[in-house]
């Protein structure tokens, strides 16, 4: 990646956004830390400049409009115009489909699907001018159906959707788009989720670790790897595509 590329990654406070961000800012990008969680950004953004890298905060709500809009304007106007865009915002409001409230499934639906279209719709304008983007877009094995989250599964397939019409619409343009789902990742939400089961998080990590091909759940940082590729220069020839990093073919 070249020094010139401009990095916006949403939900970057913690966990995969923040491990995509410092990947990015490694890699030579300076980076726009953007999250609900102002002073998460701050941290991540923080640690970036502490390594010797260009990184800004933005506190912003990306599910709406001018708020996406700002964010990403304010991204071009401290560091340069946006080429590199990662939708990773999200959240979750987990229960089973006769619990599951309008709310519930609004919520979710806002921050992944409407989110990333924000985004990617105020970050495409600078990525054509320039010749050239890269958009990842995080989905989740839980596209392909899991008990208790009908929302984040409809909202993560959402994602392979969008993702595919991105590249479509784009690819002329010089701009990719590729979506990353990842399996079971050791992260804050996913610690959020194993509450909700009332199950222990390490006997949980434990006992899906045994059903992984490769032993072992991942970490934000197996994420940040294939997220870092699909943004850099080498991968001009991949585009539309779904990778499941999963540790093995079955999610």
């Amino acid at each position: 990646m070249t020094t010139s590329r401009v990095a916006v990654v949403t939900g970057a406070a913690r966990g995969i956004g923040a491990a995509i961000a410092r990947r990015l800012a490694a890699g030579g990008a300076a980076v726009a830390a953007v999250d609900l969680n102002t002073d998460g950004a701050a941290r991540t953004a923080n640690a970036i400049a502490e390594s010797g890298g260009r990184a800004i905060a933005i506190g912003a709500d990306v599910g709406d409009e001018d708020a996406a809009s700002r964010a990403v304007e304010r991204a071009a106007a401290e560091l340069g115009p946006v080429t590199i865009l990662v939708n990773n915002a999200g959240i979750i409001r987990d229960n089973l489909l006769f619990k599951m409230t309008s709310d519930d499934w609004d919520a979710v639906m806002n921050v992944h699907l409407r989110g990333a279209f924000l985004m990617t719709r105020a970050a495409q304008a600078h990525m054509i001018e320039a010749k050239w983007g890269r958009i990842v877009n995080l989905s989740s094995t839980s596209a392909l159906g899991n008990r208790g989250q009908v929302n984040y599964a409809a909202a993560k397939a959402g994602i392979q959707g969008f993702t595919k019409t991105l590249a479509l619409e784009l690819g002329k343009f010089g701009v990719t788009a590729n979506a990353i789902a990842p399996g079971f990742i050791d992260t804050e939400m996913t610690q959020a989720t194993a509450d909700r089961l009332g199950v222990d998080f390490e006997d949980w990590k434990a006992a899906v670790s045994r059903e992984i091909p490769v032993g072992r759940v991942g970490t934000p940082d197996d994420i940040a790897a294939v997220a870092a590729f699909l943004c850099g220069e080498d991968a001009g020839y991949v585009s539309g595509q779904v990778i499941y990093v999963a540790g093995g073919p079955r999610a």
